[in-house]
């Protein structure tokens, strides 16, 4: 228990104590756009790992040198809150999550998630569900990766099996022309969701693919591309369940 109080602390402190950073970062960002979204992508990063670090997360990370430094769309599998500490504090490049709609009533977090190029998916709004894939595919162009879950929520099934995945994701690649990185994750529910409210000192393991361009692809695998990426995450998950 006491390491879910630090961090609910921590977090606590970290959302009070960073409104003044928020606004000179909003300052910042008059003269130079980029240097502020750099700045709020490190000290993100800072507190991901801090956290990562009180609850005793332990992670081997392989492939990572697959990834290419320019705008990537990364897919990942998702059982846990801690999919995102563990994915974005190893981001190179600015990158924006796509969340659910429901987070953005969290205030100061809101603010730090826009601040980070996030995105916010009404899962029940067809009309703006494609609006927000069409601000992914603009941050694309702007040099700003994406990463998203497709299972739509977290999957609290058998840990090596993977719900199907939302097809409307793979648009942003496929309207870009940008790699699908893709992200497989074991273990990470193990860290808190399958004991809560205990978080406990685990072992994870995450490797990035080979990025999958999707124009060489054929017409057939393309057309089923989300099937494709999916296929790839799940069998990596299951190789990788040994090394847990």
């Amino acid at each position: 228990m006491i390491r879910f109080v630090c961090i609910v602390i921590f977090l606590a402190l970290y959302l009070t104590l960073t409104i003044p950073v928020l606004a000179v970062e909003w300052v910042i960002g008059k003269f130079n756009p980029y240097a502020r979204d750099i700045s709020s992508l490190r000290i993100v990063q800072w507190a991901f790992r801090l956290i990562m670090k009180m609850a005793g997360v332990k992670a081997t990370v392989i492939g990572e040198e697959n990834v290419p430094d320019e705008p990537v769309l990364y897919i990942g599998n998702h059982r846990s809150y801690f999919d995102i500490l563990l994915t974005y504090s190893r981001c190179r490049r600015l990158t924006g999550y796509v969340a659910k709609k429901e987070m953005e009533r969290y205030l100061t977090l809101t603010t730090w998630m826009k601040r980070l190029h996030c995105l916010f998916l009404d899962r029940s709004n067809p009309k703006e569900g494609l609006k927000t894939i069409l601000e992914a595919i603009e941050d694309i162009k702007n040099g700003i990766s994406i990463c998203i879950f497709p299972e739509g929520t977290r999957n609290k099934g058998d840990e090596l099996t993977m719900l199907p995945f939302k097809d409307g994701a793979f648009k942003i690649a496929t309207k870009t022309g940008c790699a699908i990185i893709p992200v497989s994750m074991n273990n990470t529910a193990e860290i808190f969701e399958s004991h809560m409210p205990w978080v406990k000192k685990t072992h994870v393991v995450i490797e990035y693919g080979k990025p999958i361009y999707p124009d060489q692809l054929d017409k057939e695998t393309k057309k089923h591309i989300g099937d494709y990426v999916h296929n790839i995450i799940q069998e990596t998950i299951k190789k990788n369940a040994e090394l847990v």
